[in-house]
């Protein structure tokens, strides 16, 4: 069986997209599920759309995600330059294209912006441009004395305009498009650059490239390319398209949602490896819907052909969702050292950050939200005292103030205020008077933190706070029933 050779061939046009991110994701679970080479590229041919450090966030999110790759621009496989400006510089894509030329299969054109915008048709209510094969027919001696000239030129490929095209792609089966409709697309632009379909599919070939992973808006495009690979007499390697990627409404996943890179998600909270198990889930699934997966096991259990060819729709609440299963899933010092600045950011007080984080471990989905579980550690907020009313507890206003002004004296003479010791108080005092143990750890939850849902219990907050901290919110507790 023929080796396995997938490639991830991003523009330097700025972050990466989360459609880029899961053509990478599986051009690299196709290659390493059957143990073969994934290869970056850079397609830096667009120099109009390039942007300065975007090769940058191409490494680093590539290292960041566990993508990493076999052969590159930084590792020479042997089929370099891995840089198409750099394959451009050796005159690659002009030799090539004028091998074309040779056979008919390509030829230059002299025309200028005037002529070309005169050929704009409407077809179907919209206007577009369709080259009329002028160049096509000028005489060898006609192009020879223009290039002498020096006359600008594109190269364009020279399609048939009757007959059919059909091509095979993995996920959408053979597809048949009518001659009429491929326009002599260029192949070289007149700064001397090829098109970056043309350099594709050069480049492809040089670099033994057989399984083609892309988003299936380039489904159009496909026949072009098999009729550039056959009038080059080389084999067509394996299309795999992926589906549209949408937002929840439905609509084309675009940077106005605000989530649409990875360093996008990233600045949100959220966890590099959440994110690519996420990702592998928009358009793949396994046959038991299992959802929580490594790298590691998306690669023994990746099966492309299991691709679907409906839109995948990004649902940002689920990705929360498994970002907090990874979350809770942690390790508690690399949870803490992640966690650490957001806390400091919320919590100004010297209390114990440790502590603090150990309660929102497990009740947080990305680390933002620990600011508003953790706020009222620094300060009381002020809070109404219907929250003392709990029906599933049995408690009201009336309950709560007897229960804290039957604690307070207790609490006072208690020096050791560690959770466990606290806790033995609390649960004596329950005993005693044979209460719930909610009758009695809702209203000192409600009195220490002011609000309805926090991260810990009741005697979990006041190990935190300390003594003083405790009794004051309590007597305030106390003093807020009193008037209410």
């Amino acid at each position: 069986m023929e080796k396995i050779r997938t490639r991830y061939a991003p523009s330097p046009t700025g972050r990466m997209h989360v459609g880029n991110l899961r053509t990478a994701l599986y051009a690299y679970l196709i290659a390493k599920h059957e143990g073969g080479d994934f290869i970056l590229r850079i397609e830096d041919t667009d120099q109009e759309r390039y942007v300065e450090g975007a090769v940058d966030i191409i490494y680093r999110t590539l290292e960041n995600t566990g993508l990493l790759h076999d052969e590159g621009p930084d590792k020479d496989g042997g089929v370099g330059p891995y840089v198409q400006s750099d394959r451009q510089k050796q005159g690659i894509y002009l030799e090539y294209a004028k091998k074309l030329i040779e056979k008919g299969e390509a030829y230059y054109c002299f025309c200028d912006k005037e002529r070309l915008a005169s050929l704009t048709q409407t077809v179907a209510g919209k206007e577009i441009n369709v080259y009329d094969k002028h160049c096509l027919h000028l005489s060898k001696e006609e192009v020879e004395a223009n290039l002498a000239a020096g006359k600008p030129y594109v190269i364009r490929q020279n399609n048939p305009t009757e007959g059919q095209t059909t091509f095979h792609d993995d996920i959408y089966g053979d597809i048949t498009v009518d001659n009429a409709e491929l326009d002599d697309m260029i192949l070289i632009k007149s700064d001397g650059y090829p098109t970056y379909n043309f350099a594709n599919v050069v480049d492809d070939h040089l670099m033994g490239i057989t399984h083609v992973v892309r988003g299936n808006e380039y489904l159009s495009s496909s026949p072009k390319y098999n009729r550039l690979y056959d009038a080059f007499g080389w084999e067509v390697p394996e299309y795999v398209h992926c589906p549209l990627i949408t937002d929840e409404s439905h609509q084309k996943l675009s940077k106005r949602c605000g989530h649409s890179s990875y360093e996008d998600l990233i600045e949100q909270g959220f966890l590099s490896e959440a994110i690519v198990n996420f990702v592998a889930l928009l358009g793949w699934s396994p046959e038991d819907n299992e959802e929580i997966f490594t790298l590691k096991e998306l690669t023994d259990r990746f099966d492309y052909h299991h691709l679907s060819k409906s839109p995948a729709v990004f649902d940002y609440t689920k990705l929360k969702w498994m970002n907090g299963e990874y979350l809770k899933a942690m390790d508690f010092d690399r949870f803490y050292e992640m966690a650490e600045p957001y806390l400091k950011d919320a919590v100004k007080k010297e209390y114990d950050l440790k502590k603090i984080a150990a309660m929102v471990k497990t009740r947080i989905e990305i680390f933002p939200d620990i600011k508003e579980h953790v706020d009222f550690f620094d300060m009381l907020p002020d809070y109404d005292v219907a929250m003392y009313t709990h029906k599933k507890m049995k408690t009201n206003a009336e309950t709560s103030l007897a229960v804290l002004k039957d604690l307070l004296p207790r609490l006072e003479a208690q020096e050791d205020y560690s959770n466990d010791a606290l806790y033995a108080v609390l649960s004596a005092y329950v005993e005693e008077k044979g209460y719930k143990n909610g009758y009695v750890m809702w209203p000192v939850r409600t009195a220490v933190s002011g609000k309805q849902m926090t991260p810990g219990g009741a005697t979990e907050l006041m190990e935190v706070l300390g003594k003083e901290e405790s009794l004051a919110r309590i007597r305030r507790g106390i003093e807020l029933l009193e008037k209410a």
